[in-house]
């Protein structure tokens, strides 16, 4: 898994029926999304790949990123966008304890509710956070991912609901995060970016991107 991690931008077209589609229901997208994955990956073909994607919308243009192993980004549906790869190798080198970076990642931040003990049996509901509960979160998975944050800017985004007969019924609450830190721990680091951050994955979330932060 991840021998060969690369990024693979993918600039959407607007006009593309299969485009529109997947930006209207969650789980046509991850669908989408996994067809660059390799074939033959077995019973957890997102994971084995390594897998995350992340929407970025501006006034003019979406864009699709999609990290994994192996991506063939001409499996796509033709017409779907203009597709740009790097491989993820030289960020990996570059990174030691002690770098500032710039970095951005969409989170669904959440909690296992908590029961009563007469319900000791039972699992609680996952509670989406929000304010700064969600921001401690943050910083509480940002430091074991081996990054100490300086800035957390976040900015809500509309919720997903997986869609079809088999999915399930949760709403997943989406929130980006984007800011500065320091790295304190290059390993720990490497492995986020490589495996993700909490959940909700497979609809867009825990991709962790960073840069070299610029001095002002």
């Amino acid at each position: 898994m991840n021998d060969h991690p690369v990024i693979a931008r993918i600039r959407l077209n607007p006009h593309s029926r299969d485009v529109q589609r997947d930006l209207r229901d969650a789980t046509q997208m991850h669908r989408t999304v996994m067809r660059t994955a390799p074939d033959g990956l077995g019973d957890s073909p997102r994971h084995q790949a390594g897998l995350l994607y992340r929407l970025e919308e501006s006034d003019t243009s979406t864009t699709l990123l999609v990290q994994g192993s192996h991506l063939d980004p001409t499996r796509l549906p033709a017409g779907y966008g203009n597709a740009e790869v790097k491989s993820l190798a030289p960020m990996f080198s570059a990174l030691r304890k002690g770098l500032a970076v710039r970095y951005r990642i969409v989170l669904n931040p959440a909690k296992r509710e908590r029961l009563p003990l007469e319900e000791k049996n039972r699992r609680g509901k996952i509670i989406a956070l929000s304010g700064a509960a969600a921001d401690q979160w943050w910083l509480r998975r940002a430091a074991d991912a081996g990054l100490q944050l300086h800035i957390l800017t976040p900015t809500n985004l509309d919720p997903v609901r997986p869609r079809g007969t088999q999915a399930s019924s949760m709403r997943h609450s989406l929130l980006r995060y984007d800011g500065t830190a320091t790295v304190t721990d290059p390993d720990a680091l490497t492995e986020a970016v490589l495996t993700g951050i909490g959940r909700a994955k497979p609809y867009g979330a825990g991709l962790l991107s960073l840069a070299p932060a610029t001095a002002a």
